[in-house]
């Protein structure tokens, strides 16, 4: 009898609840471990920990487990350490098993993860966002900035903003299309650029990026500037205005715009070569790719010549373009050699790379400007149409048309302070 009178001041004793700290005020170093020594002193479980620091200012979340006839002592003497650390506030607030449980319960839903991107975001922008993300009935777990600090005394120093949402929830296939849409428009309207991604392994592994070269790498369409040097702009623009309005296909307005370039010097294509103009971020995002492992390949509609002259300046691994036959006489022929890579093309050999490098396809990239570049973003795990046409944007699910092709960075999750000299400005 007496056993079983032990047995039950023991269970009293070892009863135990779940509080919730609340901790805000001035940041400073050895705070959280002043904290964490009062909770360790009495044997205290983490359930769940979270910080956020603004402007020098912390506020803290800790959820902990602990022996009811200790619970008041640790209180007072984190109570009495705050007070003695000043400008520090604490409270308290019980938390019932009942609740722990429901809330627990719901850590398993989906996670997402919400990009946005502008010159500067405001709070309309901010504001847009989230009220398209809570009308799908998301929650926001946490928010991060990805760029830097913002100078007030040097805002042209001031080339991007980006804001990270981590959110929790459950969306059907059709309701994640829908907010995809809603997205897609409110980014428009509100004159930013927004990713939205499943939160998984997949998604912080990423491999294998492919890009467009045309207008996407290079701000240049080059069978233009072909076209210009030798004396044939109009007649080939017209040929690709007609291809536009889906009166030929692109193979069909490929060949006879080749056709027109019958005569030019090989010469003209090394100027133009020399003298391309590179894309805002591609040099940032080519060096920070590099030094990261990625594999990096351009699929291109143009042609094999500019997209060699990119491979030997950034190191690329993979160029497939389109190859413009040469005489013996160093002349373009009008014709060209092989395959022509159109909008199917592309996307096979974006397969045929992951394949290659044992790469899952949920762990590719393409970014791309052009109808022709569809298949390939919408292949890819993170399809990204970078200021693209107004078709091209309403049929992909991230779009970049604000800032340079290094805004590709912040949708696989970079932060600038991670990028060292790599990410430099």
């Amino acid at each position: 009898m007496q056993i079983y009178g032990n047995f039950s001041v023991f269970l009293h004793i070892m009863k135990e609840e779940q509080i919730l700290i609340r901790i805000s005020g001035e940041d400073r170093v050895g705070l959280t471990a002043s904290i964490m020594a009062i909770l360790a002193k009495y044997d205290a479980q983490i359930l769940d920990f979270g910080q956020a620091v603004i402007h020098n200012t912390l506020s803290m979340g800790i959820l902990i487990r602990i022996d009811e006839a200790h619970s008041g002592q640790v209180m007072k003497e984190l109570l009495f350490k705050t007070t003695e650390l000043g400008s520090i506030s604490i409270g308290f607030a019980p938390i019932s098993d009942d609740d722990y449980e429901a809330w627990a319960g719901r850590q398993g839903r989906n996670r997402y993860i919400l990009t946005i991107i502008g010159r500067s975001l405001s709070a309309a922008q901010i504001h847009a966002a989230t009220e398209v993300i809570s009308r799908y009935g998301l929650n926001i777990d946490a928010i991060k900035r990805l760029t830097g600090r913002m100078s007030i005394k040097h805002p042209e120093k001031n080339v991007r903003a980006c804001v990270e949402f981590s959110l929790r929830g459950f969306l059907s296939e059709e309701q994640r299309k829908a907010l995809q849409q809603d997205l897609m428009t409110m980014g428009t309207e509100a004159g930013m650029d927004f990713s939205f991604q499943k939160d998984d392994m997949y998604r912080r592994m990423r491999r294998l990026i492919c890009f467009d070269m045309d207008s996407t790498l290079i701000q240049a369409e080059c069978i233009d500037e072909l076209a210009r040097r030798h004396g044939v702009y109009d007649q080939v623009a017209a040929i690709t205005e007609s291809a536009m309005r889906g009166e030929i296909d692109f193979k069909e307005s490929f060949t006879k715009r080749v056709a027109l370039l019958k005569g030019l010097d090989v010469s003209v294509m090394r100027d133009i070569a020399e003298h391309l103009p590179i894309t805002e971020g591609t040099d940032r995002l080519m060096s920070v790719l590099k030094t990261c492992g990625y594999k990096i390949a351009i699929l291109s509609g143009g042609f094999t010549f500019f997209g060699e002259y990119l491979q030997r300046k950034y190191g690329i691994d993979y160029v497939y373009a389109n190859e413009l036959e040469v005489g013996e006489d160093g002349k373009l022929t009008g014709r060209y050699v092989g395959e022509v890579v159109d909008g199917r093309r592309k996307a096979d050999l974006l397969r045929l790379i992951a394949q290659t490098e044992k790469v899952n396809i949920a762990q590719t990239i393409a970014v791309g400007d052009g109808a022709n570049d569809l298949p390939m973003l919408n292949e890819a795990g993170l399809g990204i149409a970078f200021h693209a046409k107004p078709r091209v944007k309403a049929n992909a699910r991230q779009s970049i048309s604000t800032i340079g092709l290094d805004g590709v960075l912040y949708f696989i999750g970079f932060k600038d302070s991670h990028l060292g000299e790599q990410g430099k400005l």
